[in-house]
């Protein structure tokens, strides 16, 4: 990454932390200490915020960091200013997805004073096979390598919550010159890791290593080309999905690549220059920027997300694109780069207006989609030419006075799409586009085009037409425009629990914090899930920060009338009650600041409750007042913090 000339910018609130040291050469002998979760309180509704683009909840964002699968969840690091609007020290962000549609953001994963060196852009990788040595439990350790002038390697054994320091920061490769930016990947042909780096020494390039465990590297080559500059990154693809015929690609944070073959040492390409991916502006204050793929992608595929830099508002700048499938394709110029929207897409698709096989003058044209008042949205068009055809496309943020926000209009005459070389294929055209608040990402030919933008769609609600247009006749294919759904709200940051459905706060005050989600309240409050249960375990860590009580809810309706078993540390107990009644207590001394874990176990109308993994429930009890109801958590005249909620 490259530093960003900084800019005026509002601050938010970052708590601070104290670094804890590691020994050279050891592992931490325990996970960091991280700072609270920083982010104030947002419903992700703001002008110019894209509906399904990820952009940080609040602050800065760039490139793309780390991007990594494991276990059925999608990581998306990314270098992070938390402090304020503009780049500055930076930070590795953190979000998570299941379906890498629905983002939820994370507590910093990497932060100055906690994680030693310029933490600036790099890579991720999941050790499934522990070749560092470093798994200490469970979970598969997830390295990231970060830094400037030296790369630095941290790494997770609780799936990505912390992330230690290996060897106290000292850099496993070195390159000479400036150098940033590593890229890591396994190379599964040779059974080991290989890294790419970027660095300037003797000219532009990447330098080349491989490793057995991540820790030792070994000096293989450099690929030196002038228009290699930061951000590079390097993965194999199969050419028109055969699998026996693959090729490597190189990329740089411009968008540009080249094509070639890799024997695990040295990267070669028989190409004189490079192609672009993507035809937007692409710089660091453009619209598409420092792309990379994920690693550990089940089936092998290949995914990529990028920085769009232009999108900002009065608490976050920058947005990431779309997840983009990426392929290579057979042309009459050689294999080249296809870039595709996930099929996931269609989850959020809520709405569709379809046409089918209209042969349009330039007045029906103008027309066809009058009725169409759309804000965030998806178009999948195929048009076949004809003689009189000369330009046609969209515009959209159609406004009343006739004006509008952005035209995508293919040139005939020209074979151009937004002014881009793009041929019929058959005599046919196909356009593809993401719509959203102020993000636009546009594809051709099935993915042999795409241009990202940020453009600066006017919000206001009569500003929202969408409009064909036609200089000559054209036939109309195929055209489906789909509404899409917002992909915020769901999932939780920092509360680990295994519940489907979403989450809402029923009464009080309920905020996230590094330790989970922590409530507060003068009287009764609940956090509540959508889901609900009869017969089950359900069970939680509990810990009473100051003030009475606090425990766990089930069997509830939405506001929270159901039963709890608490601990009390008013009455030194714990306590099962549901409204009006205290059904049974327990005594036993519980303090303020104080973490107990609760447990119930219920069969029709006998409630168990245990403390503190206790094999013998403290409370045995009969009630039938509640059959079935949904799960939550409850703090009574106290603040409270709530971790490792389970459903069994």
């Amino acid at each position: 990454m490259t530093a960003v000339q900084r800019l005026p910018a509002a601050l938010l609130v970052l708590t601070t932390s104290i670094a804890l040291a590691t020994a050279p050469g050891e592992p931490s002998a325990a996970a960091p200490v991280q700072s609270d979760f920083p982010y104030p309180p947002t419903t992700y509704s703001e002008p110019y915020r894209g509906q399904f683009h990820f952009s940080s909840q609040s602050g800065w964002m760039n490139d793309p960091n780390g991007l990594l699968y494991y276990k059925g969840t999608y990581h998306f690091f990314y270098q992070h200013n938390p402090h304020g609007l503009a780049w500055d020290t930076m930070h590795w962000g953190h979000a998570t997805s299941t379906d890498l549609v629905h983002w939820t953001q994370k507590p910093i994963a990497l932060e100055p004073g906690i994680h030693p060196g310029d933490l600036w852009s790099g890579a991720g990788v999941v050790d499934s096979a522990n070749t560092s040595g470093l798994r200490t439990g469970s979970e598969d350790p997830l390295v990231v390598f970060s830094g400037t002038n030296g790369v630095t390697m941290f790494y997770s054994n609780d799936a990505g919550r912390t992330f230690q320091t290996y060897d106290g920061g000292t850099p496993v490769v070195r390159p000479g010159g400036t150098s940033r930016d590593a890229k890591v990947l396994w190379d599964a042909a040779r059974n080991r890791w290989t890294m790419v780096v970027w660095s300037d020494d003797g000219g532009r390039g990447v330098n080349v290593y491989s490793s057995p465990n991540l820790r030792d590297w070994t000096f293989r080559s450099r690929f030196a080309a002038n228009w290699v500059y930061e951000c590079p990154d390097f993965f194999p693809l199969p050419v028109d999905g055969d699998a026996s015929r693959v090729k490597w690609v190189l990329t740089t944070a411009t968008s540009e690549y080249v094509i070639g073959d890799f024997d695990g040492s040295t990267f070669r390409t028989d190409w004189t220059g490079p192609q672009r991916m993507d035809h937007g502006r692409a710089d660091p204050g453009g619209s598409f920027y420092a792309a990379q793929v994920f690693s550990n992608m089940p089936q092998g595929q290949v995914v990529q997300m990028a920085w769009m830099p232009g999108n900002h508002g009065a608490s976050w700048t920058g947005n990431a694109s779309f997840p983009a499938t990426l392929g290579l394709r057979t042309t009459n110029n050689g294999p080249r780069i296809t870039r595709n929207p996930i099929p996931a897409i269609g989850q959020l698709r809520y709405r569709t207006s379809s046409f089918r096989g209209l042969d349009l003058t330039p007045a029906a044209a103008a027309t066809l989609l009058k009725s169409q008042s759309v804000e965030t949205y998806e178009v999948e068009a195929e048009f076949e030419l004809k003689a009189s055809t000369a330009r046609f496309g969209f515009r959209l943020d159609v406004r009343p006075d006739g004006t509008n926000g952005a035209e995508v209009a293919y040139d005939a005459r020209a074979g151009t799409l937004m002014g881009t070389p793009l041929p019929p294929v058959g005599n046919r055209v196909k356009v593809r586009m993401l719509v959203d608040r102020a993000q636009l990402e546009v594809f051709g030919n099935d993915g042999l085009f795409s241009r990202s933008d940020n453009p600066v769609f006017d919000q206001r609600s009569d500003s929202r037409g969408l409009a064909l247009f036609s200089e000559g006749d054209v036939r109309v294919v195929s055209l489906d425009v789909h509404e899409l759904a917002p992909a915020w709200g769901l999932g939780e940051p920092t509360l680990l629990h295994n519940l489907p459905g979403q989450w809402r706060a029923a009464s009080g005050l309920w905020t996230d914090v590094t330790a989970g989600k922590q409530g507060a309240s003068t009287g009764d409050a609940f956090y509540l899930s959508d889901h609900t249960g009869a017969d089950f375990t359900y069970e939680g860590d509990v810990k009473l920060v100051n003030g009475v009580a606090a425990g766990i809810t089930f069997r509830a309706d939405q506001q929270g009338a159901g039963y709890t078993a608490n601990v009390d540390s008013g009455a030194g107990v714990v306590k099962l009650w549901r409204p009006g009644r205290d059904i049974a207590t327990f005594p036993v001394a519980i303090a303020q600041g104080s973490t107990h874990h609760l447990k119930v176990v219920t069969k029709g109308a006998n409630i168990k409750v245990h403390l503190d993994n206790g094999a013998n429930p403290v409370i045995d009890a009969t009630d039938a007042q509640y059959p079935s109801g949904r799960f939550g958590l409850n703090v009574y005249n106290s603040t409270s913090q709530f971790q490792n909620v389970r459903l069994s």
